[in-house]
């Protein structure tokens, strides 16, 4: 009885935000919205940066390959989600929800990564600048991004292999937006001890150990600002931070919060919206950030509008 009780399912059913019509069509509109925007965002930096020599710098590398992650993050949720706010049989298949979780987990973890690189590059850029490009070089940043994206692939494959060799039984209802981790891990009617240990101790490896190395680089940039005689010279090297110092606080922070204490974290609601944070609006605020607050970026940004619109004007007089 016990052996037929521990089954596989087929598929499962995401319970999403609200079950009310209105709210759902409402949400579809701002979610849709905010998902173009994202993937509008994130394509036009990836463009502006292949575009403009003078952004091709380490930096930017890093950028480059953190827009990727961001676009691809929020495609691995946004677009199933947006189905079910419309769709009255709110299922996912088994295996669907198996990719959803490797790609959503190994996005995230390669994004955490990538962000304590980015630390090293400005720490770099920032206390060592005459031998900057000499260290930063191609060959580092490409050694660098391959094992963001290595580490985080390897971590949740780990994670989605072990979740889905759990017996789930009956049960088939996933209290989420998605087929995230924790939400899974609740449906086994098996004791789930261990993979809770596994999500600690993977959010130590993989989430703190690159947050203590953001906390260092970040203390021994500020105290090289600090030694800085002129106050223009601080400015300009606290400038060179400050976009990258931005993301890092919200990606971190809710992350910390979220996943190093699995029984005693957030609501079932809070783990929602904390997952549609990093799915919908980190990735869409990400290339503001970047734009808004980057004089080189904005400069790119009014050469490529400059050539747009003298070869607008050029057209126009044919």
């Amino acid at each position: 009885m016990e052996a037929e009780n521990q089954t596989w399912v087929s598929e499962f059913i995401l319970l999403g935000l609200s079950s009310d019509w209105d709210i759902q069509v409402s949400l579809f509109v701002l979610f849709l919205i905010m998902y173009l925007v994202t993937v509008l965002g994130n394509f036009l930096i990836v463009l502006l940066i292949r575009l403009d020599g003078r952004l091709h710098t380490p930096m930017y590398f890093f950028l480059t390959n953190l827009s990727l992650v961001d676009v691809s993050y929020a495609t691995s949720i946004v677009p199933q989600l947006l189905v079910h706010f419309l769709a009255e049989h709110k299922a996912i298949p088994f295996l669907n929800c198996a990719a959803q979780l490797f790609f959503s987990l190994a996005l995230g973890g390669i994004e955490f990564v990538l962000l304590a690189v980015m630390a090293y590059d400005r720490y770099m850029a920032v206390c060592d600048p005459l031998r900057y490009l000499v260290i930063m070089h191609a060959g580092l940043c490409y050694k660098l991004a391959i094992t963001s994206w290595v580490s985080g692939s390897m971590n949740s494959l780990l994670h989605t292999t072990i979740t889905f060799q759990l017996p789930m039984c009956t049960n088939r209802y996933v209290d989420h937006v998605s087929c995230e981790v924790l939400a899974v891990v609740r449906l086994a009617c098996v004791d789930t001890s261990s993979n809770e240990v596994a999500i600690m101790v993977s959010s130590i490896v993989l989430l703190m150990t690159p947050f203590f190395l953001v906390l260092l680089s970040y203390i021994q940039i500020i105290s090289t600002i600090l030694k800085i005689q002129s106050r223009e010279g601080r400015k300009k090297a606290f400038h060179t931070c400050a976009s990258h110092l931005t993301v890092v606080a919200l990606c971190y922070g809710m992350a910390i919060f979220t996943y190093t204490q699995p029984h005693s974290g957030p609501s079932v609601l809070g783990e929602k919206l904390i997952s549609l944070f990093y799915a919908i609006l980190t990735p869409m605020l990400n290339p503001m950030i970047y734009s808004l607050r980057n004089k080189e970026v904005i400069g790119a940004w009014q050469k490529l509008l400059g050539r747009f619109s003298g070869l607008t004007s050029k057209l126009a007089s044919w």
